[in-house]
């Protein structure tokens, strides 16, 4: 039977050699390995995200240690000693030998045989001298990367578009455990009953302060392996997203045109406040995800989705036009690091090409909009070049819209946010912003 610990090392070898998602990597992970029992489960998945979320700072105490730097080892030592180390300097029920000798083993079994004796040295030195950080100003860009794993170019973004209180609170927040947020499917079950029907289950849920509809679950794993997931009495979405589908506000009978819909989120939670009583039309470009869109409205009972293969660059007249649209478009995703921890690990120039499709898209969205209609647009990306510049373009390239009075009223984190820019350690929400403009008659 694999080890939990070798789950792990398999987990996070894939996730670094193959750039997949640590979010479906961890789950397909957990299914492939049913004997592993609830603190089992825990534990793999404290391994892996962990040492995830504080990867700079491992790499930084390894190469302490070691005569080269630790990114040119083989992948599989690399691996196994950032994961000895995670356990070692941040683990506090592990017990260091536990954590060593477990790595050496690893190493033996795993392509690594030849480096066991240097997995014992360097992990003995790094539990002998315990958690370093660098002897530099403790207020620069290259300091608090590696204190906060997140790469110099993107403190400097936030220190700079944010302030460097706001920066380094984001930087704190994207190394925590995200909650576990579900919106009750109200076309079959109320929230009050949704808890009874969960506690059933053995998960403890209690209500968000601020969204009635929203619940709050601990003790729980994938969310998708209980049987009120199943039986579509919820999907998982963040406070975030559902903000962002306040902020259009679609009616009971109206048309809305869900642009960039996959996985089907928004377009489940729009459906819920029209009482399924309308119609949206769901598109994505790929037919896998406007499948994944259909199975999740059908296990929902939403029949006023309809999941549509469209690419939201190119205009077809024959969707004909809506009432609201919501551009939640392609991003970063640098607002969501504490759920996907790899994607701060993302090359500055991996993500300049994204504003112009993003543009793109949004200006091919609005061909749809009827006149007095609502338009949204949101990403879950902290990034201004990818936010307010886009929006800003907007304005000025289209004087039949203005920006919508209505938006849901929450903190702004500074009196020059004009449009809605949503920090975790603000609003205990994903990292998000949300535009909403009105077309004029």
């Amino acid at each position: 039977m694999k080890s939990v610990r070798q789950a792990a090392f398999e987990a996070l070898l894939k996730i670094h050699k193959d750039g997949a998602y640590s979010n479906l990597v961890v789950d397909s992970i957990l299914k492939e390995n049913p004997q592993l029992d609830d603190r089992d489960k825990a534990f793999l998945s404290n391994l892996v995200y962990g040492s995830l979320d504080r990867l700079m700072l491992i790499d930084y105490n390894l190469g302490l240690y070691l005569n080269q730097p630790s990114k040119k080892l083989k992948p599989e030592l690399h691996t196994i000693l950032v994961l000895g180390a995670y356990q070692i300097l941040f683990m506090d029920r592990v017990p260091d030998h536990a954590a060593v000798s477990e790595s050496v083993e690893l190493a033996k079994v795993n392509k690594s045989s030849f480096a066991a004796s240097l997995v014992n040295a360097v992990l003995r030195r790094v539990a002998d001298n315990g958690l370093k950080y660098p002897e530099m100003d403790e207020t620069s860009p290259e300091f608090l990367a590696i204190k906060y794993s997140c790469p110099e170019w993107l403190v400097a973004l936030w220190i700079d578009s944010y302030g460097f209180d706001n920066a380094v609170k984001i930087a704190e927040k994207a190394m925590d455990v995200p909650p576990v947020t579900v919106r009750a499917n109200r076309i079959k079950i109320e929230p009050d009953e949704l808890i009874w029907k969960l506690a059933e289950e053995g998960v403890i849920s209690e209500k968000s302060p601020d969204m009635e509809d929203t619940l709050i679950l601990s003790n729980t794993g994938a969310v998708d392996s209980l049987r009120a997931y199943e039986e579509g009495l919820f999907h998982a979405q963040d406070r975030a997203s559902q903000l962002c589908c306040a902020a259009l506000d679609p009616k009971p009978g109206e048309t809305v045109f869900d642009m960039c819909s996959a996985p089907g989120g928004k377009a489940f939670t729009m459906a819920e406040m029209m009482n399924n009583q309308g119609c949206i039309k769901a598109f994505d470009i790929y037919q896998s995800r406007v499948d994944l869109i259909r199975k999740g409205a059908e296990r929902m009972g939403l029949t006023c989705i309809t999941p549509l293969l469209s690419d939201a660059m190119i205009y077809n007249a024959n969707f004909g036009t809506a009432d609201r649209v919501l551009c939640d478009v392609p991003c970063s995703g640098l607002g969501v690091i504490r759920r996907k921890p790899e994607i701060r690990y993302k090359n500055n120039a991996d993500i300049t090409n994204l504003p112009d499709i993003q543009y793109r898209i949004l200006c091919n969205s609005v061909r749809y909009l009827k006149p007095g209609g609502r338009l949204v647009y949101s990403t879950c990306t902290l990034n201004p070049e990818e936010n307010d510049n886009i929006c800003d373009k907007f304005l000025k390239e289209h004087r039949d819209f203005r920006i919508s009075e209505y938006l849901p009223q929450v903190p702004r984190y500074s009196a020059n946010d004009k449009y809605l820019t949503l920090l975790p350690h603000i609003h205990n929400t994903d990292g998000f912003f949300i535009a909403a403009f009105d077309k004029t008659e």
